[in-house]
């Protein structure tokens, strides 16, 4: 399906019909196949795909409830229901040419149809593609060319989403085969999301058994000014389905709230965790602190997850509004930059909140849990999950002492296979194949990590990584922009915000707003979009050229 291209560039498709491990360098392919097999081995774990997965959770906890809360679709959905409608959806998208290893992009908020097709697609077989709804057509597309996507799930409307004017905007999409439309005023040429879910009599094949194939391709903005695209395994998804820190495992009575995004990896984890933990499960859409205050209250809500403005803002509702949150037991934060009061102030009111690290490459390394220490909680990011393993090493690769700070590199059975774009592996793994995380930390003598720092170019923004070389080339495509720079401003509820530092051309001047329309024509996701201006008559540089950005940050700060 070709639509009007906006964007004459177009990123090269890297097949997905061959093993995923190929874009990786020979010999991190081998050290990595060799890591892979050794966790498998050691804990003596069955390897289920995850539509086996999925299938057995359905029959095992078949009355658990996934209750979705929205103004639009709300619902309350047992995973038996799920199960057999995704059946249904399934059936259809094989009816429509989707096989086994074939891609499909979903750009959903967390609604029933999510949970429904998300569970279809791996009942195919097929590899889904979450895409996060604060996308713009320009990531989407860019999205939908790399992974060679046959079908496209969206919404008709949704917050900035609007088919009809978004689709002509995703450029040419040459794989793209059917967009499937939920809601009404279908734009021409897309199929409705009701059609999906038609009684099919001829069912569809039974997928692979192999629990190492592709099963998910998460995009996440980093370094580059593309967004990079994880590829996860059965097994990888398992994993963190089993080994995250939240909710909690074998705690009986547990309800969990969550709610992160379907495109993010813990949106995706919150979809699938209640076939593997069996606990009723309540998604929210859109964030809306005080409906989230009001769900806890009223659903007894005992495990809650959550970026730190998330869990500020519905303690703020909770206070103001009056609700009784007193059945939270289990919380955990991260994502950005946690205040150690937060956690204080959870912990004054009985919750025990508790720091967590991981990156969309490898979902859940470290977390505290409700039983550590306060300092711990409040301090550090906590200690090794399940069976991950971490290093801190200096510029040269060596291992450091405890205490002292170096980078994260990482390993365990969570983690991802590789970037979709092979140029991106070679430099992010070690030579003996664990990740380079490019963030920095330090691990104390009772094995909890504390982040300081990170090497990697971005602005983490309410949890959302982003690339500050994508937004300096959006910035530089303005016609007075002679020079940008784009850091992280410090900010209480976000952790940080886009702010750009821009010289202009001569006698040229800038304001913010002509700002947020350049960025708006772009079709960009709009969190990207600076919030903050700075005109500077030249921007700090190295001997070598390189903006000093460390020096930028501590004007903010300062």
């Amino acid at each position: 399906m070709t639509f009007l291209s906006i964007e004459p560039d177009r990123p090269e498709r890297i097949s997905l019909a061959w093993d995923p491990r190929a874009v990786l360098p020979p010999d991190i392919r081998q050290v990595r196949e060799r890591l892979d097999a050794q966790w498998f081995l050691t804990d003596g774990r069955s390897r289920p795909t995850l539509a086996a997965a999925l299938e057995r959770g359905a029959r095992e906890h078949a009355r658990t409830p996934i209750i979705f809360h929205s103004d639009l679709y709300p619902a309350r959905l047992e995973l038996a229901a799920i199960q057999a409608r995704a059946q249904t959806v399934a059936a259809n998208l094989h009816r429509m040419g989707i096989e086994a290893g074939d891609a499909v992009a979903v750009q959903l908020p967390n609604w029933p149809q999510t949970a429904i097709v998300y569970y279809a697609i791996a009942a195919l077989g097929a590899v889904l593609i979450p895409i996060v709804s604060i996308y713009g057509p320009a990531e989407v597309g860019f999205i939908l060319r790399q992974s060679g996507a046959r079908v496209l799930v969206m919404p008709a409307r949704y917050r900035r989403i609007d088919a009809a004017f978004d689709l002509p905007r995703l450029g040419d999409t040459p794989e793209l085969e059917h967009v499937v439309v939920v809601g009404e005023d279908l734009p021409a040429g897309t199929v409705s999301w009701k059609a999906l879910e038609r009684h099919a009599d001829d069912g569809y094949p039974a997928p692979g058994a192999d629990a190492t194939g592709l099963a998910v391709i998460v995009y996440t903005s980093g370094t580059t000014a593309d967004p990079k695209g994880a590829q996860h395994s059965h097994d990888s998804v398992l994993a963190e389905l089993r080994d995250g820190p939240t909710p909690p495992l074998g705690v009986p009575g547990t309800v969990n709230l969550q709610p992160f995004p379907a495109g993010h990896t813990a949106g995706l984890a919150a979809l699938f965790g209640p076939a593997v933990h069996g606990y009723p499960t309540i998604l929210l859409d859109t964030w809306d602190a005080a409906a989230c205050a009001r769900l806890i209250e009223n659903h007894r809500v005992s495990a809650m997850a959550g970026t730190p403005f998330l869990i500020s803002s519905m303690l703020d509702a909770a206070d103001t509004n009056g609700n009784d949150i007193s059945s939270l037991q289990h919380g955990v934060t991260g994502g950005a930059g946690v205040p150690p009061s937060l956690v204080e102030r959870a912990d004054r009111l009985g919750w025990r909140v508790g720091r967590c690290y991981g990156a969309t490459e490898q979902p859940s390394i470290t977390g505290c849990a409700s039983s550590d220490p306060l300092a711990k909680r409040a301090y550090t990011d906590g200690r090794l999950l399940g069976s991950n393993l971490i290093r801190i090493v200096d510029v040269e690769g060596n291992e450091l002492a405890t205490g002292e700070e170096g980078e994260i590199v990482s390993a365990g059975p969570e983690q991802f296979i590789a970037y979709t774009d092979r140029r991106l592996n070679l430099d992010a793994f070690t030579h003996d194949g664990w990740f380079r995380t490019g963030d920095v930390g330090r691990l104390d003598a009772d094995g909890y990590l504390t982040i300081t720092d990170r090497r990697k170019d971005i602005v983490i923004r309410g949890g959302e990584n982003i690339s500050s070389q994508e937004v300096e080339n959006v910035m530089l495509t303005h016609p007075v922009v002679a020079e940008a720079a784009i850091v992280g401003m410090p900010d209480p509820r976000y952790g940080e915000r886009v702010c750009a530092f821009v010289v202009t051309r001569a006698g040229e001047s800038l304001d913010l707003e002509a700002v947020r329309r350049h960025f708006e024509v772009a079709g960009v996701a709009r969190h990207k979009t600076p919030e903050f201006l700075r005109l500077v008559p030249e921007l700090p540089r190295t001997a070598a050229g390189k903006v000093k950005k460390a020096e930028l940050r501590a004007t903010l700060r300062d």
